[in-house]
């Protein structure tokens, strides 16, 4: 008998409601910072000391919980091989539409649910009528959130894969189509060349392509002064000041998991220089930056966990780096978002593969989703509507009544 799917509600017992607060309070702040210098080094002290005072005197975490629980959250537990069985939390929301299209989201770091929850309203409306209707489902990862923690060695992306790709199985998804960015780009990458006969086709925020093997000199191409932007930030991002983070969790995440996991605020100022940094001027709100933050902090397998999504990924030996940039034949689209952290130029996007959707905006960063929501809900829409590169890719599910 397959695991039961039960509805699933938030709610962070008391205890640990005062336990953060008491936290807080007895922060001993950094005392030493260069002057006049904005974001150079990291977050700036006094964003860090302004965002603490009002996680401690005025942010209800209570209220955040109310609002999240509107979502239609459920819990079930997915059997891993050679992991046994794990606590998998994930949003799902069906449309009326019979012929709705099952649409896999998943979130990348320091990301969470919340990031799909925005276009659910969005894709729903159409019903199968004037657009596309769509069943989304948006998991908490293993290590995330209100999701199972991994104790055992060797949870790589392939695990990660096999764990969503059971999860829309167990609910009834035979076949399915994906979005992601971050580590959802190499998950949903990873779910494409595993189960080609399931996931149908791709929908990414994240362009990590590799260049086309060059043919001569006189071959290459010439970008354009934004693809040359881009390739500055991923070359910043890969090699340059902006891949600390990175090198830090994918070889000793324990080691910083004893500050996230001590420190709130460490934490915060972890997470919160990745939203700013980012995001293409996104205006975060204070009680924003504090949810995500929180929803690290309260999380099930402790505020750490994450980190070892890192290590695992970046020390896998079945699902590499060169595997998920290589070409997968499963129609791809690709929505190209000028602020992400690392996009590629559009004469390598065909190294990904098929790409039979593409759209090019004009603002937007990291957390497309979050900060963008009516450019991917448009973009999914057209990309699986009718005329769109993709539609009618899942049997007997054309998201039309």
């Amino acid at each position: 008998m397959p695991p039961p799917i039960t509805p699933y509600k938030i709610h962070i017992p008391d205890a640990k409601l005062e336990r953060l607060k008491q936290k807080l309070e007895l922060t001993d702040f950094p005392k030493h910072e260069i002057e006049d210098t904005g974001w150079k080094y990291g977050a700036p002290l006094a964003d860090i000391k302004r965002l603490t005072e009002y996680w401690r005197s005025k942010y209800d975490w209570r209220k955040q919980e109310e609002e999240m629980n509107k979502l239609p959250q459920f819990m079930t537990k997915v059997e891993v091989d050679g992991f046994g069985e794990l606590d998998i939390h994930f949003l799902h929301q069906k449309s009326s539409s019979k012929n709705a299209i099952p649409l896999l989201f998943v979130h990348g770091w320091p990301g969470n649910f919340l990031e799909g929850s925005r276009i659910l309203s969005l894709l729903k409306e159409g019903e199968g009528k004037s657009s596309p209707a769509f069943d989304i489902v948006v998991p908490s990862l293993p290590n995330y959130c209100f999701s199972g923690g991994v104790k055992k060695a060797g949870f790589e992306i392939k695990q990660y894969a096999e764990t969503c790709h059971k999860l829309m199985l167990a609910l009834g998804y035979e076949q399915y189509v994906t979005q992601g960015g971050d580590w959802g780009f190499l998950i949903t990458r990873a779910l494409a060349y595993l189960y080609p006969q399931s996931c149908k086709a791709t929908h990414t925020n994240w362009i990590f392509a590799s260049p086309p093997a060059p043919i001569s000199s006189a071959a290459q191409p010439s970008f354009t002064p934004r693809e040359l932007a881009a390739l500055a930030r991923g070359q910043d991002w890969f090699a340059g000041d902006g891949r600390g983070y990175l090198a830090i969790q994918s070889t000793k995440p324990s080691t910083i998991g004893f500050s996230h996991a001590d420190s709130p605020v460490a934490l915060l100022a972890w997470i919160y220089e990745k939203l700013h940094s980012w995001s293409d001027a996104y205006p975060w709100t204070e009680d924003e930056i504090l949810t995500w933050v929180s929803l690290y902090y309260f999380s099930t397998a402790g505020p750490e966990a994450s980190s070892y999504h890192y290590y695992e990924a970046l020390h896998g030996k079945e699902i590499t780096t060169a595997v998920v940039q290589g070409y997968i034949d499963v129609p791809l689209g690709l929505a190209d978002f000028p602020v992400e952290i690392a996009n590629a130029p559009k004469a390598w996007w065909g190294t990904l593969g098929p790409v039979v959707w593409s759209k090019t905006y004009e603002k937007g960063g990291h957390f497309a989703a979050w900060e963008r929501p009516g450019d991917v809900a448009e973009g999914l829409a057209e990309m699986f509507g009718k005329g769109g590169g993709a539609f009618g890719v899942v049997r007997g599910r054309s998201g039309y009544d």
